[in-house]
């Protein structure tokens, strides 16, 4: 299993709008994102911050991706 890369919320939206992922809904620092197939989960973006490892654990356990399924995209 792969380390979990350090992200600024921005460039995981990024890498996921382009595997079809759609934003739906933000408020106020949370951004909501979901895919067609109905996997989806809420993105906190605060600039100039880097997601941690257990956001990012759990963002990633919500859409059922694996650490190296985050790291192809990138």
């Amino acid at each position: 299993m792969t380390r979990l890369p350090r992200l600024k919320a921005k460039e995981l939206l990024r890498a996921l709008r382009r595997t079809g992922f759609q934003l739906v809904r933000t408020r106020g620092s949370h951004v909501y994102v979901k895919h067609p197939d109905g996997r989806a989960t809420v993105v906190p973006v605060h600039s100039g911050e880097t997601l941690g490892p257990g956001i990012l654990a759990s963002i990633l356990r919500d859409l059922e991706m694996s650490n190296e399924d985050l790291v192809k995209l990138l």
